[in-house]
């Protein structure tokens, strides 16, 4: 089980010099399953999966896995631990092929076979891609696919996935949904407004302006979010 203790985050004004209070005194545990953190943009969802991840140290708190205080632990310590990231944005390596990156990811040699496992899940054929550099010659859809693909290769126990579904077309979204529901035994953490993937959860995470909601299937709120999706990008109080 992966916890968050009276997390806090805050950041300083460059200019003005004033302090922002991102997350304050959050508490939250996430279990086996898929959990879906939504919300107004602005309202910390992508700085709860940086701090989660370890890219960001919270102002006050800790982070707790199974038990285990991993506050300060840093990125590479947490992959160790069975942690795993998709960037909402995903980063490019100059010179790097795919084929190379999936096996930096998983950590082995791997043949054709078993890239194409990871590239067919997300749409790509590996004959196609596994030479190819993960550079500026690659649209941001492909490059979203292959992050994603690098995701399943590494493997893990927690994966944290911000907005998954960006660059994604239909057809290969129906086959991400059908991944997470493979992963559903390890802990999936995902950041994310789409309607598929909230029907999907086991449970939503609502972030809402100064406080965090949780629901569980079954819940009113579970059937309001998945319902209208759109209130996630607002904040619910205006309804």
């Amino acid at each position: 089980m992966l916890e968050l203790k009276n997390i806090s985050y805050t950041v300083q004004d460059e200019d003005t010099g004033r302090i922002q209070t991102i997350l304050q005194d959050v508490s939250l545990s996430f279990t086996n399953g898929i959990n879906v953190i939504t919300g107004p943009n602005g309202s910390g969802k992508s700085t709860m999966i940086k701090l989660i991840m370890g890219f960001e140290k919270p102002a006050s708190g800790k982070v707790l896995l199974d038990g285990e205080d991993i506050t300060g632990l840093g990125v590479t310590e947490r992959a160790r631990r069975g942690f795993t990231i998709a960037f909402q944005q995903p980063v490019r390596f100059k010179g790097i092929t795919v084929k190379k990156l999936l096996e930096l990811a998983s950590g082995r040699s791997m043949n054709t076979d078993d890239m194409c496992d990871c590239l067919s899940s997300v749409g790509l054929c590996a004959r196609n891609y596994i030479d190819r550099a993960v550079d500026g010659t690659l649209s941001g859809g492909e490059l979203k696919r292959i992050e994603l693909a690098t995701a399943i290769a590494k493997g893990g126990e927690v994966f944290l996935l911000d907005e998954p579904e960006a660059g994604i077309d239909l057809w290969s979204f129906e086959g991400l949904v059908q991944i997470f529901d493979r992963l559903r035994g390890k802990t999936l953490i995902i950041v994310s407004h789409q309607q598929r993937i909230l029907e999907t959860a086991d449970r939503i995470f609502l972030f809402d302006s100064d406080k965090i909601s949780e629901a569980d299937r079954g819940d009113d709120l579970y059937a309001l979010l998945t319902r209208r999706p759109a209130l996630c990008r607002r904040n619910i109080k205006e309804q």
